[in-house]
C-alpha cells in the first residue's frame, strides 16, 4: 500500500470513529432529556443540531469527492475541519451566552451577527451535502425573497429585510432555524428513530417480518402480500419509509424476484407499502408529531383518527399486489419454505410486550417524547428474557450510531425547512399564496386539492416527507380552511399528500432505497410505486368531501369505509386493466366513473355509483366463469 494510500485509510478511520463518538454523544443526550430531565428549547434544539450538523460533514466528508491522488483532497480535509470547527463554535456560543441572547433580543451584537451568519451557511452545506442542491436551492431562494422583497412582482412584493434581522431571526431565535420543525425532529422523532434502531439490533424487525411470512406466504404473490404487512407492522412502531425499505426489503424484495416479479415492480412494492408505515399507528411519521403541535391536539387524538385511512392506504396496495399476482399468474410459496407461524410467535412474543408497554404509554397521556423513551427501555429489558434477542455493550452502542446515522436526513431537512418558514413568515408570502389557492380553485374544494397534490408532487421532487409537509401546510393549509375544510382534517390532507415526496421522481427516496436492494431501475421502481401509491391522493379527497370519516358517529364512518373500499377496488381494476379477469379500456374507464361517484359528496351520487360498479361487477363474474367452462 501506498504512503498516501495509507494516509487517507488512516483519515477514514479517524473519521469513523468521530462518527461513533458523537453517535454516543448524541443518543445518550436525547434519552436522558427524554426520559431523566428537560431542558430549555434552544439548549435541547442548538445541541441536537450541531451533532447533526457534524454528523453530515462527518458521513458526507468532501474529500471522498476527490481520487486519492487528487492534490485538491488537501484542501477539501481543510474545509471539512473548518466546517466541523465552525459547528462546535456556533454550538457553544449559543449555550455559553444563552442569557445574553435573550436579552439582546433586536439588538443584536457584531458576534450576534456572525455567528447567526455561519449558522445559516452551516445548515446550507448540510443540507447540499446530505439532501442535495435542490432542497438547498429552495431554502436560498426564500433568503434572496426575503432581502429583495421591494423588487418583486406585485403579488409578491413586500418591504425587504436587512441581513441582520434575516441572520438573526433564523440563528438566534425558536422562530427559524432551532423553529418548531427541529423542535420536533430533536425530541419525537429522534426518539422514534433509536427505537427502530433497538428493535433491529434485538432481532424484533425480523420477528415481524417472519410473522407475516408465515400469515401470507403460501397465498397469491405471496412475499408480496408479506411485503405490505411486514411493512405495515414496521411502519407502524419505525415511522421512517426508507428505514422500513431496507429493513423488510431486504428480506421480501429478494423472495418477490424468485418467485416472478420483475426487480422493478418487486421494489416499488416495497416502497409504496413502506411509505404507508408513516401513516399508520402508533407512531406514524415526523410529520404527525408536527401535525400534533401545530393543531395543538394531542398526538393520541391524531392516532385514533390515522388508524382508518392508514388500513385503506393498506388495503389499497394489497389490492394493486394481488391483482398484480393474478395477472401474471404468480403464486405462492410452499409451506415448507415459510416460517412456522407458532415458532415464530414462541420465538419473538416477548416483544409485544414492548410494544404493548409502548402503546400503553400513549393512551396513558405520556408525551410522545416520554412514551418513546419508556418503549427503548422496556424493548431492551425484554431483550434479555431470550438469548437470541439479548443486547450486548456493542449492540447498543450499534443502536446508539444507528439511531444518530438515521436521524441525520430527517434533522437536516427540518433545519432547511426551519429556514423556509421564518422567511415565509417574516414575509408573509403564506397567506399570499393561500389566497392564490383559493382564487385559482374558484372556491372548488376538488379543484384546490389537485393544486395542493400538484403542488406536493413539485415538492416531492426536491424535498423529504417531513420538509415537504412543512411547506405545504403553511403555504396551502389555510387555503382548505378558508373553503370550510376543519384544521385537523386540513392537516392530514395536506399530511398525506407530502407522502409523496417518497415515491415521486426524480428524488423518490423509498423508491430509490428499494431499486437498490432490488438492482432495478430507479425511475423505473419510482414510477410503479407512485401508480401503487395512489391511495395517497384518492383517500385526501375522501377525507375533504366526508370529514366525518376521521372523527364522526360510527353510522357515518362505517358507510364512509363501505363506500370508500369500493372506490379503491374499482380505481385499481381501472389502473391495472384487470379485477376478477381482463377488460376492455371502457370497462376500466367506468369503473374509474363509478369510483369517482362512489366517493362523490352526496349519497345519491354514492349510491348511483354503486350500482353502477356491482353492474360491472357481475359482468367480471360471468366472463370469469365463461373462461373457466
Amino acid at each position: 500500500m501506498s504512503e498516501n494510500a495509507s494516509l487517507w485509510r488512516r483519515v477514514s478511520e479517524l473519521t469513523a470513529k468521530f462518527v461513533v463518538v458523537v453517535g454516543v454523544v448524541l443518543s445518550t443526550f436525547q434519552l436522558y432529556t427524554a426520559g431523566l430531565k428537560a431542558i430549555t428549547a434552544l439548549r435541547q434544539r442548538s445541541f441536537h443540531l450541531v451533532c447533526i450538523l457534524l454528523l453530515s460533514f462527518l458521513l458526507k466528508p468532501l474529500y471522498k469527492n476527490f481520487k486519492e491522488n487528487s492534490k485538491l483532497r488537501y484542501p477539501a480535509v481543510f474545509v471539512d475541519v473548518l466546517l466541523i470547527l465552525s459547528t462546535i463554535a456556533v454550538g457553544l456560543y449559543i449555550w455559553i451566552d444563552l442569557n445574553g441572547i435573550y436579552e439582546r433580543q433586536g439588538d443584536w451584537s457584531r458576534m450576534d451577527l456572525i455567528v447567526s451568519i455561519v449558522c445559516v451557511i452551516l445548515v446550507l452545506e448540510a443540507t447540499r451535502r446530505v439532501i442535495g442542491t435542490i432542497m438547498m436551492s429552495i431554502a436560498i431562494m426564500f433568503l434572496l425573497y426575503a432581502y429583495f422583497g421591494p423588487y418583486m412582482p406585485e403579488i409578491l412584493i413586500h418591504k425587504g429585510y436587512s441581513v441582520e434581522r434575516i441572520a438573526t431571526t433564523l440563528s438566534l431565535t425558536t422562530e427559524g432555524i432551532f423553529g418548531l420543525p427541529i423542535g420536533v425532529a430533536a425530541t419525537y422523532v429522534y426518539i422514534f428513530v433509536l427505537f427502530g434502531a433497538f428493535l433491529e439490533k434485538t432481532g424484533a424487525g425480523n420477528f415481524f417480518i417472519n410473522l407475516a411470512y408465515s400469515l401470507t406466504g403460501k397465498y397469491a404473490g405471496g412475499p408480496a402480500k408479506t411485503a405490505v404487512i411486514a411493512s405495515g407492522f414496521m411502519g407502524s412502531v419505525s415511522g421512517s419509509a426508507v428505514a422500513n425499505v431496507v429493513s423488510t426489503g431486504a428480506f421480501t424484495i429478494p423472495m418477490m424476484k424468485k418467485i416472478g416479479y420483475k426487480p422493478h415492480v418487486a421494489g416499488a412494492i416495497e416502497a409504496a407499502a413502506s411509505t404507508g408505515g408513516q401513516l399508520m399507528p402508533p407512531i406514524m411519521g415526523a410529520g404527525a408529531f408536527l401535525m400534533a403541535e401545530f393543531t395543538k391536539t394531542s398526538y393520541l387524538h391524531i392516532v385514533k383518527i390515522a388508524i382508518i385511512p392508514a388500513v385503506l392506504y393498506y388495503l389499497t396496495v394489497f389490492l394493486f399486489v394481488h391483482v398484480e399476482a393474478h395477472k401474471e399468474g404468480i403464486w405462492g410459496l410452499p409451506k415448507e419454505q415459510l416460517p412456522d407461524l407458532w415458532q415464530t410467535i414462541k420465538d419473538g412474543a416477548h416483544f409485544l410486550i414492548a410494544l404493548a408497554i409502548l402503546i400503553a404509554a400513549l393512551v396513558m397521556n405520556f408525551s410522545p417524547m416520554k412514551a418513546g423513551f419508556i418503549g427503548i427501555v422496556s424493548l431492551f429489558l425484554v431483550s434479555l428474557l431470550r438469548k437470541h434477542s439479548r443486547m450486548g455493550f456493542k449492540d447498543i452502542i450499534d443502536a446508539f450510531v444507528m439511531g444518530a446515522k438515521g436521524a441525520v436526513l430527517v434533522s437536516v431537512a427540518c433545519a432547511a425547512a426551519g429556514i423556509i418558514v421564518g422567511c415565509v413568515n417574516l414575509t408573509g408570502v403564506g397567506l399570499r399564496f393561500s389566497s392564490m389557492v383559493v382564487s385559482l380553485s374558484h372556491g372548488i374544494p376538488l379543484l384546490a386539492l389537485v393544486l395542493i397534490a400538484l403542488a406536493s408532487l413539485v415538492l416531492g421532487m426536491g424535498l423529504p416527507v417531513t420538509a415537504s409537509y412543512i411547506v405545504l401546510v403553511i403555504l396551502a393549509g389555510p387555503a382548505l380552511m378558508d373553503m370550510g375544510i376543519p384544521l385537523l382534517v386540513a392537516h392530514m390532507i395536506v399530511f398525506w399528500y407530502s407522502q409523496d415526496a417518497n415515491v415521486t421522481p426524480p428524488v423518490s427516496l423509498a423508491a430509490f432505497a428499494a431499486a437498490g436492494v432490488a438492482e432495478a431501475s430507479p425511475v423505473k421502481t419510482a414510477l410503479q410505486a407512485w401508480k401503487l401509491a395512489k391511495g395517497l391522493y384518492i383517500l385526501p379527497v375522501v377525507m375533504a368531501y366526508h370529514p366525518l370519516l376521521l372523527n364522526g358517529p360510527v353510522s357515518e364512518v362505517v358507510l364512509t369505509v363501505f363506500f370508500t373500499t369500493l372506490c379503491l377496488v374499482a380505481f385499481v381494476a381501472f389502473f391495472e386493466r384487470y379485477l376478477l379477469t381482463w377488460m376492455s379500456w371502457p370497462e376500466a374507464i367506468l369503473f374509474g366513473v363509478s369510483g369517482a361517484a362512489l366517493i362523490w359528496k352526496g349519497r345519491m351520487v354514492n349510491v348511483t355509483g354503486l350500482v353502477l360498479f356491482l353492474i360491472l361487477m357481475a359482468l367480471q363474474i360471468l366472463r370469469k366463469r365463461r373462461e373457466e367452462s
